[in-house]
């Protein structure tokens, strides 16, 4: 709930253009979902409202981050990439459900958990560019921005797969 509130205030920011208040709060957001995670799996408090709510927050943020982001053009992210970014969250999301419906576990793997970093990367690397300025930032800040918004965009695409490949072989059996 904390993240959800979090990204709300986040888009807030981005809207406005404050771009380093947003860097910041996004870093914190992001915090907390690994924080978040790492508490359900050790004390072994992992509910079925959790299992739910926990990727809808990350898709809020990440979807909504890079829609907000598309609205700026120094950003580096074209709407394109908000849209694979986009389309793959609802196929994953409308594929696991189904297959959930059905008694399969089908809980995030480790493409899917690297697809997170690197988008959560190439946000912060983006808002941290606008922030600093995207005359005044330094070459590197930029480049590492883009490199990890393509990193982001490919891990995305190839995460997607994964999942699709994986469901293919869930219903085949």
């Amino acid at each position: 709930a904390l993240r959800l509130l979090l990204s709300i205030v986040l888009f807030f920011l981005v809207s406005w253009q404050f771009y380093l208040a947003a860097f910041f709060l996004f870093i914190l957001a992001v915090s907390t979902d690994w924080i978040d995670g790492y508490w359900a799996r050790k004390f072994d408090q992992i509910t079925q409202v959790g299992r739910v709510i926990d990727p809808f927050v990350d898709k809020i943020i990440i979807c909504g981050a890079f829609i907000f982001l598309v609205a700026d053009k120094n950003s580096g992210i074209a709407a394109w990439m908000a849209v694979v970014v986009v389309g793959r969250e609802l196929l994953v999301t409308a594929i696991r459900g189904h297959l959930e419906q059905q008694g399969t576990d089908f809980s995030a793997k480790f493409s899917g958990k690297l697809k997170m970093v690197l988008q959560s990367v190439a946000v912060s690397a983006s808002l941290l560019v606008l922030g600093i300025g995207p005359d005044t930032a330094p070459a590197w800040t930029t480049w590492t921005r883009d490199i990890f918004i393509w990193l982001a965009i490919f891990s995305t695409i190839h995460s997607g797969a994964d999942y699709v490949i994986r469901a293919v072989r869930f219903l085949r059996n």
